[in-house]
C-alpha cells in the first residue's frame, strides 16, 4: 500500500480515552447480539499437552462465556442498552449465565430456555497465557431463524448488530438480513473460522478477522502482503469489490490491529490503513479478550464513533480483560478500566 494510504497512532492520550469511555457510558447505545451463550470450564497449566499426553491442571473453573455473551457482557459494562438473542438450557450452567449477563446489565429477555444441555467451551490455558478451546454447542444449536425472526423488532431497533459463527449459518445469515433491511450496521467475527456464504459476507458492513480468517476471504497472497510487508491494498480491494465490505478490523495479536476503510471512487477503490497500537502489559489470560475487542467496538459504531475510533477504544478494553482469567470474570466496567489506564 502506498504511503499517503497509511495513517500510524499509538491511542490517545490516557485522559482523553477516559473521557471517550466515559461519554460513551453516558450516550447509552443501543446494541444487539445474537449468538451463542456458554459456560467455560476452564482449566490451567505449566503448558499445553502434546498429542496423547496427559498431564496436570488446576482445580476446574466454570466461568460465564460464549462468544456472543462475551461480546455483550463487554457492550453492558461499558453502559450499553444491550440485549442478546440465544439460548441456554435449563440446568444449573444455564442459570449461571443468564446470572452473569444480568449482573453485566445485559438484557435477556430475548434469551430461551430450552430442553438443550447448555453449551460449554473446554479451556486450558497455559502459563504463558496461550490457550486451546473446544466448544460443544448445546442450546446454542436450538438458535435457529425462526427464533431471530420472533425477535426481528430488537434488531431493528439497534443501533448495531453483533454475529459471529457459533450459531447455525442460517441464524446468522437471517440476523444479517433483518439488521440489512431496516439499516442497521452488521459487525461480523468470522470466528470459529469455517467457510460462508458469499450472501453473508455481501451483508457485512464491518469485518473482523485475524490473519487466517482473512486469508480465507481474500486469499493467502493478499493477506500475507498485509501481514508481512503491510501492504494492505489487494486485501482491502478484495473486500471491497467482493463483498461490499465498507471497514474491516484485522487483529494482529501483540502487534495490535488495523482497521482497514475502503471508498470506492470513479478510478478505484482506495484502501485506507489505520494501525491500532497494543497497550504493553503483564498478560495474564487472553481467553476472551477478542470477543472483549468486539464488544467495545460495537458500542463505539452504537454511539456514532468510526471504527478506527472505536478501535482505539477497543484496544485499552480488551487490554485490561488479558490481566484477568476468563473471558467475562476478567471484563472491566468504564471506571474499572480508567483506573488501569490511570495507573500504566
Amino acid at each position: 500500500m502506498s504511503a499517503p494510504h497509511v495513517a500510524d497512532t499509538a491511542g490517545a492520550p490516557i485522559e482523553q480515552e477516559i473521557e471517550r469511555l466515559r461519554a460513551l457510558h453516558n450516550s447509552r447505545p443501543k446494541v444487539c447480539v445474537v449468538g451463542s451463550i456458554n459456560a467455560d470450564l476452564t482449566v490451567t497449566v505449566e503448558r499445553l499437552p502434546h498429542g496423547g499426553e496427559t498431564i496436570a491442571g488446576s482445580p476446574l473453573r466454570i466461568l460465564p462465556g460464549g462468544k456472543s455473551a462475551n461480546q455483550a457482557a463487554t457492550a453492558g459494562k461499558l453502559g450499553a442498552d444491550v440485549s442478546l438473542i440465544g439460548a441456554v438450557g435449563r440446568d444449573p450452567n444455564g442459570s449461571l449465565l443468564l446470572d452473569a449477563l444480568a449482573d453485566a446489565h445485559v438484557d435477556i429477555s430475548d434469551v430461551a430456555r430450552t430442553e438443550s444441555s447448555t453449551g460449554t467451551a473446554m479451556i486450558v490455558v497455559d502459563d504463558s497465557a496461550e490457550n486451546f478451546i473446544v466448544i460443544s454447542a448445546g442450546a446454542n444449536g436450538d438458535v435457529g431463524p425462526e427464533m431471530v425472526q420472533a425477535h426481528r423488532s430488537r434488531i431493528e431497533g439497534s443501533g448495531v448488530l453483533g454475529l459471529c459463527l457459533e450459531i447455525r449459518d442460517e441464524s446468522v445469515i437471517t440476523a444479517a438480513r433483518v439488521a440489512n433491511e431496516a439499516g442497521v450496521p452488521v459487525v461480523f467475527n468470522l470466528s470459529p473460522i469455517r467457510k460462508v456464504s458469499d450472501e453473508l459476507l455481501d451483508l457485512v458492513d464491518v469485518l473482523i478477522v485475524n490473519e487466517h480468517e482473512l486469508a480465507a476471504i481474500v486469499g493467502e497472497d493478499a493477506a500475507r502482503a498485509g501481514f508481512d510487508g503491510g501492504n494492505w491494498d489487494a486485501a482491502g480491494r478484495a473486500l471491497a469489490d467482493g463483498h461490499g465490505i465498507a471497514d474491516a478490523v484485522v487483529t494482529l495479536g501483540g502487534a495490535g490491529s488495523v482497521v482497514l476503510a475502503m471508498e470506492k471512487t470513479v478510478a478505484a477503490t482506495e484502501v485506507t490503513a489505520t494501525a491500532i497500537a497494543p497497550l504493553k502489559i503483564d498478560v495474564v489470560d487472553t481467553t476472551g479478550c477478542g470477543d472483549s475487542y468486539m464488544g467495545t467496538l460495537l458500542t463505539a459504531i452504537a454511539a456514532g464513533h468510526s471504527v478506527a475510533e472505536g478501535a482505539e477504544l477497543a484496544a485499552a478494553v480488551s487490554a485490561y480483560a488479558a490481566t484477568g482469567v476468563g473471558a467475562q470474570s476478567s471484563y472491566g466496567t468504564t471506571d474499572q478500566v480508567a483506573q488501569f489506564l490511570r495507573g500504566r
